[in-house]
């Protein structure tokens, strides 16, 4: 690698940054992560600090995982790479896939398309999705439902079905044919609703309402993520996800459930889904399948969808759809190992005990600070909304955030800001001390900030 002073000198010049303009890296040139190890990373002038971001809420197992080192290392020994397309396979991609159906059989998984990340897997669930009601002979079923606020990657048709307008604007026109229903969000709705159970009968019926006006006979599929990730932590009221599931059913529209943030443990559950107890017909995942340490996804498919596809004589059951790297075996050589070593920890009881603990402090910091309108957790996902004023919940000015994630970062933790929240989903091997020593950063940053 070139030495230090390339790498400063030439920072955001060569490579542009996702989620970013491309000025503004230039600008304020961003921070330069050199190593990891354990929960902390390390940058470029040496300074430690624990990752309250879990890279990109992905790596779980943290950065000393040497199973998933050891599994790579071998793999790149035996076989690098092969195809998976028609008339080959290997023997990782079978082995991943047998262990993901037997992962998610309590949501009624029954098959795996291995794909190169989120965005990947929830385009594979959309395109699956038409092709389902061709071959059901329903071919006028062809758009989508999704939630405000929802986020599902970075491809066209999951901005599509993204229900915010950063990650929509600047690449419209979309894909035509998809409708968004308002969130089950207490802090912020069009309806002034906080009772939670309340504001889950009136978000059911706003989908009620859209299905009416769109003809249930035009539409493919329904999407959401289980626990809204970047749409800022919204938690959704227990009876949401059941009340979807039930109108899908009686529509016959098909059920996503985006779980690319929320699978693997990071709710506190092995799924977001099965936070819920719902069983969606299709499951998108990615992130923690290796902890990060390999770019690798996979869409789960249900057994109706299975079926159908399996059982078909029409012609429209051939899948033409796939991507290079789909089921590299050296990513399910990771996965297969990350898998292993996420059960073996423990990491959803883990989530479940820490995120409790978190979610005690963090009401603690809205107690003491008065930037801080809304904290939302679940699991080790959690968000601290701030506000310029708590009673009209403006929004924070940008640059008073970026002094607190600065301020948060000199003392010692990395934190993510998106738009007025600060966004966390650590490592879920996090002990009860990183929690506390987490909570003290933002203190302090808050503290230093204002």
């Amino acid at each position: 690698m070139r030495d230090k002073n390339f790498l400063i000198e030439n920072n955001a010049k060569p490579i542009w940054h996702p989620m970013a303009h491309p000025a503004e890296m230039r600008a304020q040139p961003p921070r330069i992560i050199m190593k990891g190890d354990g929960v902390h990373v390390t940058d470029i002038d040496g300074r430690r600090v624990i990752d309250a971001v879990g890279g990109l809420w992905n790596v779980n197992l943290g950065y000393s995982c040497d199973p998933i080192k050891r599994a790579i290392a071998d793999q790149l020994d035996a076989l690098p790479y092969y195809s998976g397309f028609r008339g080959t396979s290997t023997g990782p991609s079978i082995e991943l896939a047998y262990e993901l159906t037997e992962w998610f059989k309590p949501e009624g998984m029954v098959r795996a398309f291995l794909t190169s990340g989120g965005s990947d897997s929830v385009e594979t669930a959309l395109r699956l999705a038409r092709q389902y009601w061709k071959i059901k002979g329903q071919s006028d079923r062809t758009k989508f439902l999704a939630l405000k606020k929802g986020y599902h990657g970075t491809h066209f048709g999951g901005a599509s079905v993204n229900g915010n307008a950063n990650f929509r604007r600047n690449y419209e026109p979309l894909l035509p044919g998809v409708f968004h229903i308002p969130a089950p969000w207490t802090y912020r709705n069009p309806f002034n609703e906080t009772d939670p159970a309340k504001l889950a009968q009136l978000c059911a019926s706003a989908m009620e309402d859209e299905i009416a006006f769109q003809g249930a006979d035009t539409i493919a599929a329904f999407i959401m993520e289980p626990v809204l990730g970047a749409g800022g932590v919204i938690v959704p009221p227990d009876s949401f996800m059941t009340l979807v599931r039930e109108i899908c059913d009686r529509h016959g529209i098909l059920m996503i459930a985006d779980e690319v943030v929320t699978g693997f443990g990071r709710t506190g559950a092995w799924s977001g889904s099965g936070l819920w107890d719902v069983k969606p017909d299709m499951m998108t995942i990615a992130k923690a399948i290796t902890s990060g340490y390999f770019p690798l996804g996979a869409t789960m498919i249900g057994d109706k969808v299975a079926e159908a596809f399996e059982a078909d004589s029409t012609g429209f059951g051939s899948i033409g759809h796939g991507y290079t790297y789909s089921g590299h075996p050296v990513g399910c050589a990771a996965g297969i190992a990350a898998l292993a070593e996420t059960k073996r920890l423990r990491l959803d009881e883990n989530a479940a005990a820490r995120g409790k603990e978190l979610a005690t402090a963090l009401e603690g910091l809205k107690s003491k600070h008065v930037l801080v309108g809304d904290v939302r957790c679940k699991g080790l996902m959690a968000a601290i909304e701030l506000v310029a004023d708590r009673d009209s919940k403006k929004v924070i000015d940008k640059k008073l955030i970026a002094r607190i994630a600065d301020a948060t970062y000199e003392s010692g933790v990395m934190i993510r800001v998106s738009g007025n929240n600060i966004i966390l989903s650590p490592p879920l091997i996090l002990l009860a001390a990183d929690v506390a020593t987490i909570v003290q950063g933002i203190d302090a940053g808050l503290s230093a900030a204002t």
